[in-house]
């Protein structure tokens, strides 16, 4: 008869009979003993060391290491019979039912929502294998599975029957099972033959902690055909392969695809086809599984079976269809193999969703520079060669002045001629190295084609932005304007795709500073006006979002905040100049004016973009200071000294002397205009408009004669070193000239960057391309 302690006691004990005495702690409150969530294998120790305090603080710590064994198992041992026995049998595991539904209560309540979906569907796979309900798991299950799938790699040890009898069968089974895992490890065969002819183990017994089986280990380890042969030889007749599973649901190949064993793979594949179609506990395929894994060489093998082996089309659209298939385009694409990608997408009938084309660009590849370009790959140059070809054919269509056909026509021949063989030799000199990227850069546009030619084909027009709406604006936040001219080219319609908060593409690529979106879309004179007076649902205008301060991302690309805030200056000028001018002193929901938005959401940049000048020209202030000093004294005390009586220089007629003077002066007056440049920075007043000519001209000028006073200075420097030391020894010249590069080299390479950038930035080619003429959308083939 069952007796309780008092209700108001938090740890209660329920009690059946004299033996059995099973705590029911029912009130405790698990999140002060469990602090952290359990989300995956970083945290596990923690988790478990609050969760084992937890467990023996309230005497629970037995229904995870054995110690309350269930009745029902007690039962599977021994006969019960007699009416009152078996009633207190029920009873019995009644108590030690709701005790243990208690124990597994709080494990899975500590893990996190991603953990906890994760170890169900394993425990609901591993009883769905066994005959049992999907729920009917103890406390100790869930343990010991949370404990396979995020616990530390522990040395494997036997699988032993859950009631470990001291015999000597058993020893000598465990020792048995020991010896062929650390054989089969080492693919030593004679030994492995050795161990299974004693009787004990075979080859598909569990001889590691998750499952796994010799063959297993086998195919993970070894890399020798002949022993893989010889270990499926020795499984039982009525054994298949595809019930040879370790814990996480794995099959051979599922092992092979993992760890890349293309050998194992063919050899399994030939014994049973249908391993190509098993899945893990994970829904995962071998073919999956060499892609996520990278075996690239194991999956085109997978590929080749499939298509050679399987006869069966459902099999194979359930392969390449739904979320399965596309999960194998995104692996390829996300790795970048856009080549293989292209090869499978040729057994799709159809694409599931928008994942395919949002991970393309997500994964676009940079466009091509010049010579990439003009050197890439031989269809590239065998196009280019037509084109001149059919230039040339329209040039003698055309009825024009004899002059211009006398002019033209000769000199398109000779580009013809020569030109072909010219790209042909360059690209022999530079293929090493752009062939490469500009091969990703080619697979990546060919599949691309492909994904948008098969959504045509197979799907209709009125379901287009399913597929293309999230692509297209991801690619223009990630300022990939080829994948977005080659969408709007297959779907127009795609030109109006809009985010949550309703920003359509050009005003999504104005927020996210992709500049090369915007070219585009400025070319489209049949949609410019409308761009020009857009406002978005809280009231702005296309000036509002480039007056918001760009994405971090964006602004890491810079270096300084000095440029960054001169670079957003730009861009609010460059649309300053597109929209209509009403639009400069729109007002949006908030009652601020473009210039407000900018000026609050860039005040934090501007005091950055100001430390950043100013401590930029204190060092350099310092450095021009310096220069003067010294080169001013190298004037007055000048080498070899002067004539008593007339004062006039010693070396007044050597050329040494000559240089000398003139690098000095060139020094000290470069130096002298350097520092009146900076010191002009560091009383400046900084205002934001400022940044975008003025302080970047000033610095600009203050680096570029600090780097003429260095190079001067250190030149007449070596020609005194050359007066004093090198008159009777000319060899010494080479040693100065030598030593002279160095201090001139080490400032190029190390200051000089910094000048190119800002005059780039400042003066150089602007990153806004107008065409005349509004010009519309090209489509590069």
């Amino acid at each position: 008869m069952a007796n309780t302690n008092s209700s108001s006691n938090p740890h209660v004990t329920l009690e059946v009979g004299e033996e059995y005495t099973y705590p029911y702690p029912s009130h405790v409150y698990t999140p002060s003993f469990i602090s952290l969530k359990l989300s995956g294998r970083e945290n596990y120790s923690m988790w478990k060391t609050q969760m084992v305090c937890l467990l023996k603080s309230h005497d629970m710590f037995g229904f995870i290491d054995g110690a309350f064994i269930s009745p029902d198992h007690e039962a599977s041992s021994s006969s019960v019979s007699g009416k009152e026995k078996v009633g207190e049998h029920q009873n019995h595991q009644k108590l030690w039912t709701r005790s243990d539904a208690l124990v597994k209560g709080w494990i899975l309540g500590s893990l996190s929502e991603e953990t906890l979906g994760r170890v169900l569907n394993r425990l609901s796979e591993r009883l769905h294998h066994q005959g049992r309900n999907a729920d009917d798991f103890s406390g100790k299950d869930a343990w010991v599975e949370l404990q396979t799938m995020y616990g530390p790699a522990v040395f494997p040890q036997p699988q032993l029957s859950p009631v470990v009898e001291d015999t000597v069968h058993d020893q000598e089974r465990a020792i048995h099972l020991h010896m062929l895992y650390d054989i089969s490890q080492a693919g030593i065969w004679n030994s492995v033959e050795t161990v299974l002819r004693w009787g004990r183990v075979t080859v598909i017994d569990k001889i590691s902690n998750n499952g796994n089986t010799t063959l297993h280990v086998a195919v993970g380890t070894s890399k020798e055909p002949e022993f893989l042969e010889k270990l499926l030889e020795r499984i039982p007749e009525n054994t298949q392969l595809l019930d040879l599973r370790n814990s996480d649901g794995s099959t051979l190949l599922h092992v092979a695809a993992i760890i890349g064993n293309t050998e194992a793979a063919d050899i399994l594949v030939a014994r049973n086809p249908e391993l190509l179609f098993a899945k893990d506990n994970e829904g995962q395929t071998p073919l999956a599984l060499a892609f996520s894994n990278m075996n690239t060489q194991t999956a085109r093998h997978l590929l080749q079976h499939i298509n050679d082996t399987v006869t069966d089309d459902r099999q194979k659209d359930a392969l390449f269809s739904g979320t399965t298939g596309d999960g194998l385009l995104v692996t390829l694409i996300s790795a970048k193999d856009f080549g293989f990608a292209r090869d499978l997408l040729r057994h799709y009938k159809t694409l599931h969703s928008d994942a395919v084309l949002m991970a393309i660009a997500q994964h676009f590849p940079h466009e091509l520079n010049i010579l990439e370009q003009y050197t890439g790959t031989d269809a590239r140059l065998l196009e280019r060669a037509e084109f001149q070809k059919a230039f040339m054919d329209n040039i003698r269509e055309r009825r024009l002045p004899w002059v211009s056909r006398v002019i033209i026509i000769p000199f398109s021949r000779v580009a013809y001629f020569v030109g072909l063989p010219f790209l042909k030799m360059l690209k022999m000199l530079v293929s090493p190295f752009i062939n490469k990227r500009v091969q990703i850069h080619e697979d990546a546009v060919e599949l691309l084609e492909n994904v948008c030619n098969l959504i045509n084909k197979k799907n209709d027009s009125s379901s287009y932005h399913h597929y293309n709406t999230d692509p297209i604006l991801e690619a223009s936040r990630q300022n990939a304007y080829e994948f977005v001219e080659y969408i709007v080219f297959h779907f127009p319609n795609a030109i109006l795709s809009a985010n949550d908060d309703g920003h359509n593409i050009i005003q999504y690529a104005v927020i996210n500073r992709s500049e090369k979106v915007y070219n585009l879309f400025y070319q489209m004179s049949e949609h410019r006006n409308i761009y020009r007076t857009v406002r978005d649902s809280s009231g702005n205008n296309l000036l509002h979002l480039a007056a918001r301060l760009a994405p971090n991302n964006k602004l890491n690309l810079i270096s300084g905040a000095a440029l960054q805030i001169q670079r957003e200056l730009q861009w609010f000028k460059e649309v300053e100049g597109f929209i209509c001018p009403l639009s400069v002193i729109q007002k949006n929901s908030c009652n601020e004016t473009p210039q407000t938005v900018f000026t609050t959401e860039h005040k934090d940049l501007v005091v950055e973009g100001e430390k950043w000048m100013k401590s930029t020209a204190e060092s350099y202030t310092i450095t021009a200071a310096l220069i003067i000093t010294i080169v001013f004294a190298a004037a007055i005390t000048v080498p070899g000294g002067n004539k008593q009586e007339t004062g006039i220089p010693l070396f007044t007629n050597n050329l040494a002397f000559t240089i000398f003077a003139i690098s000095d002066a060139i020094s000290l007056f470069a130096a002298v205009t350097s520092l009146l440049m900076f010191l002009s920075i560091l009383t400046a007043r900084f205002a934001e408009q400022d940044f975008l000519f003025k302080l970047p001209t000033k610095l600009i000028i203050g680096l570029a004669t600090l780097f003429i006073s260095t190079t001067a200075m250190i030149v007449a420097f070596a020609a005194t070193l050359f007066l004093v030391f090198g008159q009777r020894n000319s060899r010494i010249l080479v040693a100065i000239a030598v030593l002279t590069c160095l201090p001139i080299t080490s400032f190029v390479t190390l200051q000089f960057p910094l000048v190119i950038e800002l005059m780039n930035a400042t003066y150089g080619r602007r990153i806004f391309v107008r065409y005349s003429g509004g010009g519309g959308m090209h489509y590069w083939r």
